[in-house]
C-alpha cells in the first residue's frame, strides 16, 4: 500500500476510534431517533451492599478492609521480597497501608498487610487468607449476624487498639471484624 494512503487510512481509523469512544453508541442512537445523555460512571454502583446504610446505621455495618493475612512457608523471605519488589515494609505488625474515609476525609484508617507462618493457628489450617473487616459497631454487627444465621465465633479479643470477633462464611473461611477505639472528642 502506498505511503500516503496508509497514513490516510490510519488517520481515519484514529478519528473514528476517537469518536466512537467520545460518543458512545451514537451510531445506535441515531438509528433509534433516541438521544442520550452522557454521565460519569458511578463506581459505587457496583457495590450492592445486603442492606443500606440507612437500614444499618443502628445495626453495624462494614466501612472498610482492616487487613490482608495470609499464609506463607517462609515469612522472613516472603517479607523480604513483598518489601523489595512491591514497596510493603513489614517491621513486625505487619505493612502499614493508610488511607481516608471517601464521605469523611477526616477519617483515617489502615489497612495491615501481614505475612503468618504457615502453621498459624490466627486463621483455619486448610485457609490460606483471612481478611479483617472494620466495622462501626461490633455488637450490633454481631446481633444482626446471629439472627440471620451466620457461624459466629464464640471468642472475642478486646484490645487497646480495638475490639475484635470472628464470622465464617459459607465455606468455613474465617473472617476478623475489627471496631477500632472511638475516637475521643478534642476540646
Amino acid at each position: 500500500m502506498p505511503r500516503p494512503l496508509a497514513t490516510t487510512l490510519a488517520f481515519a481509523l484514529l478519528f473514528v476510534f476517537i469518536f466512537s469512544c467520545s460518543k458512545p453508541n451514537a451510531a445506535q442512537d441515531q438509528a433509534s431517533g433516541t438521544t442520550k445523555t452522557e454521565t460519569k460512571p458511578n463506581m459505587a454502583q457496583n457495590q450492592t451492599p445486603a442492606t443500606s446504610k440507612a437500614e444499618t446505621k443502628n445495626q453495624g455495618r462494614i466501612v472498610g478492609i482492616g487487613g490482608i493475612f495470609f499464609k506463607t512457608a517462609d515469612k522472613a523471605k516472603t517479607r523480604e521480597w513483598y518489601a523489595t519488589h512491591l514497596g510493603l515494609v513489614d517491621k513486625g505488625s505487619g505493612a502499614m497501608l493508610p488511607w481516608r474515609e471517601h464521605d469523611d476525609p477526616e477519617k483515617e484508617h489502615v489497612t495491615v498487610w501481614s505475612a503468618f507462618p504457615s502453621n498459624t493457628n490466627y486463621f483455619a489450617p486448610g485457609q490460606a487468607l483471612m481478611i479483617n473487616y472494620i466495622v462501626d459497631d461490633l455488637d450490633a454487627l454481631l446481633e444482626r449476624l446471629e439472627k440471620e444465621g451466620v457461624k459466629i465465633d464464640p471468642k472475642r479479643m478486646d484490645e487497646s487498639y480495638g475490639r475484635f470477633a470472628w464470622i465464617y462464611d459459607l465455606d468455613g473461611n474465617k473472617i476478623e471484624l475489627w471496631e477500632p477505639p472511638k475516637e475521643k472528642s478534642k476540646p
